[in-house]
């Protein structure tokens, strides 16, 4: 039994370590697509920004104050939209409008619950009150360069891409809490590395990220429209999908934005990893099962402990721990510039412990924690259980 076990980690092993290098390859390709692609600089149609909010945090205004520090040719708008002018928000809006009185920002109170995703349903009634045909959504407390909107838009000189996204890191408060930290080093190391790696092996990506979706009216319509997302947790990802299904092709950009990570107790990390866990096991089957595989550093771990700390199993340890750094370290600083990377690099092998253990956990339920409620995810689809706590 004790010689299967070591065999069987050892074989996952090295299944993961050939994942690191097809890492490598997929985040080389990347690189050079970028460095050889040409795109109309002069290309810079209107477009709406369109950002649905709930409550204040910490670094939200900083971020909205981003999207209207824009220098871009065309001509833009700031669309928000809330559930009731009574959200605390409301006041950051204002003072946003204040502040910047030559920007187009408006303020849309969104009354209809059109379904269970309160942000769809915003977003749906938003897009209504959009001026121009191009429209991005990304969400509140996302950070971005002035040049944004410039290089996002003129991915769309190229009539066959159908929407845009965009990589990002997650930014954590100088010295916060190391269950923050390890969310930030996971979006940098792990699942950043997940979408390059697709990227390479599918021809492209056939989803979106929450960072940003860019789109068209026109588009949307083809693919289905929003309304048809409002009971579906990934809802960025199903966007994607359907305007991949509809012929477009979906461009991962190279503008890497930022979002903000929560001062998190265990509990609210634990709760935020297993629905990043459960949404992506319902949006990607297949793919999600073969996830557990990329946690090359604990199935060396434990290929050390079942091999009886051989020597050759630290060997494989040894290799396997430089494979994984230089995936961080291409990925994290080479492609995204996250210095906190290099700050936390000592706590990558627990990180992917945390990883492999959500991995094995997810499969135990269905359900999720969303915004303090508890919801049952079942093909993508959420339903609200009761709140949490009840």
């Amino acid at each position: 039994m004790a010689i299967f076990i070591e065999v069987i980690t050892t074989l996952l092993t090295l299944a993961g370590l050939a994942y690191l290098l097809l890492v490598l390859w997929g985040t080389r390709d990347f690189a050079h697509y970028w460095r050889r692609k040409s795109v109309d600089a002069g290309f810079a149609p209107d477009v709406t920004i369109l950002k649905p909010v709930k409550g204040v945090d910490q670094r939200m205004y900083a971020g909205l104050v981003s999207h209207c520090r824009q220098e871009y040719a065309g001509r833009f708008e700031i669309v928000f939209g809330v559930s009731s002018l009574d959200d605390p928000a409301v006041g950051e809006i204002e003072r946003l409008q204040a502040e910047f009185p030559g920007c187009a920002i408006r303020l849309v109170e969104c009354r209809e619950r059109l379904g269970t995703s309160g942000k769809v349903s915003n977003l749906v009634q938003m897009l209504r009150e959009a001026q121009y045909e191009y429209v991005v959504i990304n969400d509140s407390d996302i950070r971005v360069s002035a040049q944004y909107l410039t290089r996002v838009m003129q991915c769309f000189s190229d009539a066959k891409v159908g929407m845009v996204t965009a990589p990002y890191i997650g930014r954590t408060a100088e010295g916060g809490a190391v269950w923050s930290r390890l969310e930030a080093l996971g979006i940098s190391t792990d699942f950043l590395p997940g979408v390059l790696t697709a990227r390479r092996l599918e021809g492209g990506i056939h989803f979106g990220l929450g960072s940003t979706l860019a789109t068209s009216k026109s588009v949307l319509a083809k693919a289905g429209g929003l309304e048809s997302l409002t009971e579906y947790l990934a809802d960025d990802y199903e966007m994607g999908a359907r305007i991949a299904g509809a012929g477009y092709r979906v461009e991962l950009s190279n503008e890497v934005v930022e979002t903000t990570v929560p001062e998190y107790h265990f509990g609210g990390f634990k709760d935020h990893q297993l629905r990043w866990a459960r949404s992506t096991r319902d949006s990607r089957k297949l793919g999600y099962l073969g996830l557990g595989i990329t946690y090359a550093v604990p199935w060396a771990v434990m290929t050390c402990v079942a091999s009886g700390l051989a020597l050759w199993s630290f060997s494989l340890l040894s290799v396997v721990l430089l494979a994984r750094v230089a995936v961080a370290l291409s990925v994290g600083v080479g492609v995204l510039g996250d210095e906190q990377v290099l700050r936390d690099l000592w706590l990558l092998p627990l990180r992917d412990f945390f990883g492999l253990g959500f991995w094995m956990w997810s499969f135990a339920g269905d359900t999720v924690v969303w915004r303090g409620e508890l919801f049952a995810l079942r093909d993508g689809r959420i339903t609200p259980v009761h709140p949490v706590g009840s």
